[in-house]
């Protein structure tokens, strides 16, 4: 049976929290992408922590990736597919995208599960990218990804990220759990139930 963890809006909120100051130092992002739909959250508190005294917001953009599909239909468990759908991407043919050309990018996801849907991500974003670099003549410009997510599963990964992106350090996770389902609160339809189950569970 599936061990499920609860983690509630708290947990989340402080978890980003820690985590922004190695953010800010080691990435420097001049734009957030979330991956849709469990990034969306970590993505916009993240930014709050990551706002310096006299500088604007960083900007969030979205795209959307499904790999997971669920099991059965006597409960909401899921389980990581094997295809990764694009439900949402970017325009990096307008010039506010490719404005982003040789800026530093930081990808927001809740989960490193299989890796599968982060591997998908970083390789079409920096195909997108170069594409659209030399469509605007635009030179050597390095366009710089990042990755942050809450929580990494302690498992074999079926998704691999690039040597360069590892070996820079380019990838935090604010949490490294074991191979548990982990149940998030934006997907709890109780939300009074889910922090109960959250506080109920051993520490």
């Amino acid at each position: 049976m599936v061990q499920k963890v609860y983690v509630t809006y708290n947990e989340i909120h402080k978890l980003c929290q820690t985590s922004a100051e190695k953010i800010l130092n080691d990435f420097q992002p001049n734009l957030i992408i979330a991956i849709g739909g469990g990034g969306y959250v970590p993505a916009r508190i993240l930014r709050s922590f990551l706002k310096r005294p006299g500088t604007p917001n960083i900007p969030i953009q979205a795209i959307g990736l499904s790999l997971y599909e669920t099991l059965g239909t006597d409960g909401p468990v899921e389980e990581p597919g094997t295809k990764v759908t694009r439900t949402q991407w970017l325009d990096l043919s307008s010039l506010e995208m490719s404005n982003l050309i040789g800026k530093n990018i930081l990808i927001v996801d809740e989960v490193d599960d299989t890796r599968t849907t982060l591997e998908y991500a970083v390789r079409e974003l920096e195909k997108d990218v170069e594409r659209a670099r030399k469509q605007s003549g635009k030179g050597e410009q390095r366009t710089c990804f990042s990755i942050f997510v809450v929580h990494n599963k302690d498992k074999p990964k079926r998704g691999h990220l690039p040597t360069d992106m590892m070996e820079e350090k380019r990838y935090l996770a604010a949490k490294t759990v074991g191979d548990v389902w982990i149940c998030y609160p934006w997907e709890a339809t109780d939300i009074d139930e889910h922090d109960k189950l959250a506080e109920s569970q051993p520490s």
